[in-house]
């Protein structure tokens, strides 16, 4: 059962009631529990969002049944960034957070920003980088170790925090209003019998529920059709980060040092069509670097590896020369939204909202969305509270109410006027790279966002990709063990654990597919694609079919983004990578 709730106060309330099971066709009792707000995802809007709730019912004496569920195995298992943190948010939300003992210790002290070729470079000075590359102020660290320290402050307002359960779907009221979530079944053997371990998914119903699942949520994208959020913005686009953390040569270690970088590998001369791509590499405290890749997926040359790019942008110079004579000691993956203000859906729908990348409040030029993320769950929770519970009894309140105020507190922020600056980014990016670089000089120290035209995003990542006959190949560098790594060793760097024996998570819609097209016409995008050795296209008896090792999944969900025919679906609560405090 879920961890036990007895710590003072008012409980949840329990009652049991009949709800089809998400993965496995049968019909039984499932435990209810009641809570004023559910929260689905322990990331930075969600862990904000539970904080804030819970500071605003302590200043009326109020109390508020917070409850959020995280589907990593503790929080921030799941949890993957560069990261470079702009602590606007948090100053906000947590003034004291550095007498707390936040785990944010290395300020940046310089910033590169460097353009590479095949075979140089060329630094920009400084007074010609766009201010959202100026970190001064921010701090290098990891997420998932900030979001655990989030997790904490959550629990000590009284948050019941419940890592290790995924949300599983949603459920409605006869009206077709959101009110509440269902966790996962755990003890389900792949053939979708119960096991002796077997333990029955619970609802968690609530006057609201709010979606903080981060980048491609398995349930989000379901409210996304049924409430028809999506329909009065532009589509999203994402992009796929690969991270390695490494120890390096203490000689060649400057903390605080930040390094970004575009143009060589993802070059035309490298057989790419205009793909969006770009580096960071980070010189943390304790000697550490974090380093990773981010190659836009919507890129058309169907030969694109995106965890080989990495690994080939390692080969160069400018940044070989750092790692030789260090160790590679974390390895990880995940996705992002990259479209920005005009991709942002509808936020709020009959007994929900959405939250951080799950919406996609990501600022692109800065390659950041921690802090937008934040703000989103903080916003979020003042709406929240008092549109629906401020001055209330939780008696008096109807289940499904929408809350109003949500869109317009954000228009009014901040964050809207840095995400409204730069709404147009990604989509010159998308038509040329260099004009996408000029572009974003251009409003950040000319127009400030003034353009009087709003962009469109013109494909969905799934249909930007050529057949494999009309593309160039591309070549790799064969790993040599020291810089370059092949994927299954660097994946064990993820520490992913998944129970073996479960249904899959990764569903192709028609099976068949795979092979007929994906195979057979793009040369198997799915295997390009994965940085996790998913998936691959074996041949038995003459014939090459499609197989999937689920349990290698890092949860980045490229697969479902670039790859029309998957869908991902949450697996056992408590699987997936497990990233630790140097991730």
């Amino acid at each position: 059962m879920m961890r036990s709730l007895m710590r003072g106060g008012l409980r949840p309330s329990f009652k049991t009631t009949k709800q089809l099971q998400r993965r496995w066709c049968s019909d039984e009792e499932r435990e209810e529990m009641e809570y004023d707000v559910v929260i689905v995802g322990g990331g930075p809007s969600g862990l904000s969002t539970a904080i804030r709730l819970k500071q605003l019912a302590a200043e009326e004496d109020r109390e508020l049944n917070v409850a959020l569920v995280e589907k990593g195995s503790m929080v921030g298992a799941h949890i993957l960034s560069g990261a470079c943190i702009e602590p606007h948010s948090l100053n906000e939300l947590i003034p004291d957070w550095k007498e707390k003992g936040a785990p944010l210790k290395t300020q940046v002290t310089h910033d590169e920003f460097t353009i590479l070729r095949k075979n140089g470079h060329t630094t920009v000075p400084g007074i010609l980088m766009p201010p959202s590359l100026h970190n001064h102020g921010n701090y290098l660290a990891s997420l998932g170790g900030l979001c655990a320290w989030m997790g904490e402050q959550a629990e000590e307002l009284g948050v019941d925090v419940f890592p290790g359960f995924a949300a599983a779907d949603a459920v409605y009221n006869s009206d077709g209003k959101l009110t509440g979530i269902v966790t996962d079944d755990k003890g389900i053997s792949k053939t979708g019998e119960k096991k002796d371990v077997y333990q029955q998914g619970m609802i968690l119903r609530a006057k609201q529920t709010v979606f903080a699942e981060g980048c491609r949520g398995s349930v989000s994208k379901k409210l996304f059709e049924k409430y028809n959020l999506r329909s009065d913005c532009e589509v999203q686009t994402y992009g796929l980060g690969i991270k390695e953390v490494w120890e390096i040569d203490p000689s060649k270690h400057q903390e605080g040092l930040v390094r970004h970088t575009i143009g060589w590998p993802v070059t035309a001369a490298e057989g790419h069509m205009n793909t969006y791509g770009g580096s960071w590499m980070y010189h943390m405290g304790d000697g550490k670097v974090s380093l990773g890749f981010v190659t836009g997926l919507d890129y058309k040359n169907s030969y694109t590896r995106p965890y080989m790019e990495m690994q080939k942008w390692k080969t160069h110079d400018y940044i070989s020369s750092v790692l030789e004579g260090g160790k590679c000691i974390g390895y990880g993956a995940r996705t992002l939204s990259e479209g920005g203000l005009l991709s942002l859906p509808k936020l709020t729908f009959p007994g929900g909202l959405l939250v951080g990348d799950t919406a996609g409040f990501l600022n692109l030029p800065k390659i950041k969305g921690t802090h937008t993320a934040m703000k989103s769950g903080m916003l979020a929770a003042e709406a929240l509270y008092d549109d629906i519970f401020k001055g209330k009894e939780t008696e008096q309140i109807p289940d499904g109410e929408e809350v109003a105020t949500y869109h317009q507190r954000f228009k009014e922020s901040w964050l809207h006027k840095e995400l409204h600056q730069v709404r147009n980014v990604r989509q010159v990016f998308a038509k040329n790279f260099w004009a996408g670089v000029a572009y974003t000089g251009v409003t950040e120290l000319i127009t400030k966002g003034k353009e009087p035209m709003n962009l469109k995003h013109n494909h969905e990542d799934h249909a930007c990709h050529l057949p494999i006959a009309d593309c160039k190949e591309i070549e790799y560098p064969k790993p040599d063990g020291v810089i370059t790594f092949d994927l299954l060793t660097n994946h064990s760097r993820s520490q992913t654990d998944h129970e073996g024996d479960q249904p899959a998570h990764l569903k192709p819609k028609v099976w068949s597919d795979a092979a007929d097209i994906d195979l057979a016409k793009f040369g198997g995008t799915l295997a390009k694609l994965c940085p996790a050795g998913v998936y691959e296209y074996p041949e038995k008896d003459g014939k090459q079919d499609l197989s999937i090792s689920a349990q290698n999944c890092l949860h980045c969900k490229a697969c479902d983004i670039k790859c029309d025919n998957i869908n991902w679906t949450v697996p056992e609560g408590g699987g997936g990578p497990n990233y630790d405090a140097s991730m």
